[in-house]
């Protein structure tokens, strides 16, 4: 006896992963996963900007100039990026997107969630928000002419940003500053001022 697709279906509530169906940013539906990520009731985030859950606005304006350059309808398209709980301690997450409008990406859209085990760490060298969005593509494995594009920058830009940081940390490889952001140790220094 075969089973009809209909018997397959779930509620976006039944899942076992943190999903939000959103419409130009507005959470329209989350399910307990999602929810509980974050650290509010599910009511608390329904027809509420995403804004609410970034660290800075400047984050979700950032953020939102990505995926509606990367998130065409249809295709996938993923970052990794730091997020605030309701007690507003942070945390990473890889976010997942596809978008069902074919010309604008945020009119619908369904994202999935990934908690990091990636530590947030204050540091000595204080990052800009620009350097914070390269290194975070860095650690991706992104080469600069890859971040360029996806920034829509200049590849020299993206290498002056690199070569600055690494100058100011005392870094000497790409190696080295992905384990300097991704040490997670608080107050974390730089080599050059162990």
């Amino acid at each position: 006896m075969t089973a009809s697709p209909d018997s397959f279906r779930f509620l976006l509530s039944e899942l076992p992963v943190p999903l939000v169906y959103a419409t130009h940013r507005i959470i329209r539906d989350c399910n307990a996963e999602f929810a509980n990520l974050f650290g509010y009731a599910r009511e608390e985030l329904v027809d509420q900007s995403f804004a609410r859950l970034y660290p800075k606005l400047s984050d979700f304006v950032r953020t939102g100039h990505m995926w509606q350059t990367h998130l065409p309808g249809g295709r996938v398209y993923y970052d990794e990026r730091i997020m605030t709980a309701s007690d507003g301690s942070r945390f990473w997450c890889r976010v997942r997107g596809r978008s069902h409008h074919a010309v604008n990406p945020f009119a619908e859209a369904l994202y999935c969630f990934e908690p990091m085990a990636r530590p947030v760490a204050s540091r000595s060298v204080a990052l800009t928000d620009r350097q914070r969005q390269i290194v975070a593509l860095v650690t991706q494995g992104k080469s600069n002419a890859e971040i360029a594009e996806e920034l829509n920058l200049s590849k020299r830009t993206i290498e002056s940003h690199r070569a600055r940081l690494m100058r100011a940390c005392g870094l000497r490889n790409t190696a080295e500053l992905i384990v300097w952001f991704t040490s997670g140790a608080d107050d974390a220094k730089s080599p050059a001022e162990s």
